[in-house]
């Protein structure tokens, strides 16, 4: 069946897709996080704006969205697929390491912010029921913006991480409260809250001993296959199976999404699976972001401007100082917690859920639940500008105190990273651990990385042939970086790409020849090492010397022809200095006296 040039899905696609291609490189051009710029492209297409002028303007209907409703779906998909990749850059090791700030910073956030909040407005007129609802949807802050601003492994992101995770926990506990708290709710509502705690544990920990068993053999079978196709869609399913078993039972979609990163991340398939996932995450969260934007109407926030602008600065302040406050007390330094109590200053995407919770639960008015969800979008539209404006914040009280800013821990980037863990690459990494230097192998053959695991060789899986893999490397402060794959046109392509983004980084590349190691040195690597050229003047020495050949004469002419390839190497690259190609010889070191 033909698609008709109406429809209104092939519509809204061509918007999302058009504003992504639009939103991000202009954005990025300016260095302005193109979070704002969806929000700002979804207020445009949105209803309240020129979907508004389509009656009078028949043409806008192919540059707005006509029915807000239906890319929903896609965007809370963009939400279960950014608590997945998460959970693949976390461990559960990691968890228990930071269950202090899980389990107490976390909740302590979440009930004093939630606290303050209700008791201000409880002043302002509001009933008790109404104040606890809104107090709790606007402590919640959003996940889905602030981890990809701050990651996870920063000190910033470990803080925000921590509380943002226990709040994804306790937001279907909160939405069961709320409905127990209806005027016409009975004592079953709490029932029901401890059922469904019953039941999320017992999913989560069937979850956890079931997936422990499966993932490592259906990725392992997805990985022979070498088909990323398949990789894909394993790691959807899991992705999706996870969610609904969570949902089921009557927990977040997102906390089984969660789930499901972490046990990936037990594996050694989680680069990949991250890497394969990234685009769908990104692109969702565009869509999401686009819906955040639709919920603005700009005309009403312009008649109501003092109102709004109140609520958001006063939510703002209130989560910023107890997020500090709390994170000092975590001993947290004064810089790192200024600036992550800016982060969680806005309220959340899921303050959107609770808001419309308690007003289906009749614990504020439609008219109540409709002002606060603007003042969550609006919100979530600042977000990158609180986030900027905490790093000023905690530069000042750093330098104040005259003491360096924290920055992202790189410790574990200090280090070789070997690409290719065949023969050449496993004698390679035995002689980097012989001499005490730390090193990682990454290898796309998962039969040999399985192997080398179990050997006790520092490896990942996956394929350094893809661009988003080499993003998630961290080899900005690498120490050296070695190509020893057998691939003489993907060395090549990784070399220039790679001199290219780290100018200084040592490259060490294992040369198919002669003419392939003068075409390494065109494209930049450091040194570039023919594995023909010295196995066959080796094999040659052996032969003459066999062969009654004096050592003397073979040694000489040996040399002579590594000094003539040598040369020749150089006026092909046209370098100014001599490849470092000779072979170091016990011989050369140790001479009679």
């Amino acid at each position: 069946m033909a698609i008709g040039l109406h429809n209104e899905g092939f519509s809204d696609a061509l918007v999302v897709l058009g504003a992504a291609g639009l939103v991000i490189p202009a954005f990025a051009r300016f260095r302005i996080s193109p979070v704002i710029g969806f929000i700002l492209v979804g207020a445009l297409v949105g209803p309240a704006g020129l979907g508004a002028l389509v009656p009078r303007a028949p043409w806008l209907y192919y540059f707005t969205i006509s029915d807000p409703e239906s890319i929903e779906p896609f965007a809370e998909f963009g939400i279960v697929l950014l608590l997945f990749s998460i959970g693949l850059e976390l461990s559960f090791r990691r968890l228990w390491a930071m269950r202090q700030l899980v389990f107490g910073t976390g909740p302590a956030a979440l009930v004093g912010c939630a606290a303050l909040v209700g008791v201000a407005l409880h002043l302002l007129g509001q009933s008790w029921g109404g104040s606890a609802g809104l107090g709790l949807a606007l402590a919640l802050s959003s996940t889905a913006l602030v981890l990809p601003m701050v990651g996870t492994t920063s000190p910033v992101g470990r803080g925000a991480f921590a509380i943002l995770l226990f709040q994804d926990l306790a937001l279907v506990p909160i939405i069961f409260a709320l409905g127990a708290m209806a005027p016409t709710a009975s004592d079953e509502g709490w029932v029901g809250i401890a059922g469904v705690a019953l039941r999320g544990g017992l999913t989560v920990v069937a979850m956890y001993v079931g997936g422990r068993l499966v993932l490592p053999r259906l990725f392992a079978q997805a990985a022979r296959t070498k088909s990323p196709e398949l990789f894909l869609a394993a790691s959807l399913l899991v992705v999706i199976v996870a969610s609904v078993a969570t949902t089921a039972a009557g927990l977040s979609p997102i906390v089984g999404a969660l789930l499901a990163g972490l046990l990936i991340a037990e594996t050694e398939y989680h680069t990949e699976v991250e890497v394969m996932t990234a685009p769908f995450k990104g692109l969702a969260l565009g869509v999401f972001l686009i819906t955040v934007g639709m919920s603005l109407d700009l005309a009403a926030i312009a008649r109501n401007w003092m109102p709004l602008l109140t609520a958001v600065l006063g939510v703002v302040a209130v989560k910023a100082v107890v997020t500090y406050l709390l994170l000092r007390v975590a001993n947290a330094r004064p810089g790192i917690a200024a600036e992550t109590g800016m982060l969680m200053g806005s309220p959340s995407e899921t303050t959107l859920i609770v808001l419309a919770t308690a007003a289906q639960a009749q614990l504020i008015t439609a008219a109540t639940a409709s002002f606060w969800q603007t003042v969550t979008a609006i919100g979530l539209t600042i977000t990158p500008l609180l986030a900027l404006l905490g790093r000023v914040i905690a530069r000042r009280i750093e330098k104040r105190d005259g003491a360096r800013p924290d920055t992202l821990d790189h410790a574990e980037g200090q280090r070789a990273v070997v690409f290719g863990f065949g023969r050449v690459g496993r004698m390679v990494a035995d002689m980097l651990a012989r001499h005490d230097q730390p090193y990682v192998a990454v290898e796309a053959d998962i039969d040999a990385v399985t192997q080398a695991r179990a050997g006790g060789y520092p490896i990942i899986f996956g394929d350094v042939a893809r661009a988003e893999l080499l993003d998630r490397l961290d080899l900005t402060n690498a120490r050296a970086l070695i190509l020893t794959m057998d691939d003489p046109v993907l060395t090549v392509r990784l070399t220039k790409r790679l001199r290219a983004a780290f100018p200084a980084l040592p490259i060490i590349a294992r040369a198919r020849d002669t003419a392939h190691a003068a075409e390494l040195y065109k494209a930049g690597v450091t040194d570039a090492v023919p594995e023909t050229l010295e196995s066959s003047l080796q094999l040659s020495e052996a032969v003459l010397v066999d062969l009654g050949v004096a050592m003397g004469p073979v040694i000489a002419s040996i040399h002579d022809k590594r000094e003539e390839l040598r040369e020749t190497i150089r006026r092909t690259a046209m370098l100014e200095r001599q490849p470092r190609i000779r072979r170091i010889r016990r011989t050369d070191e140790i001479r009679p006296a």
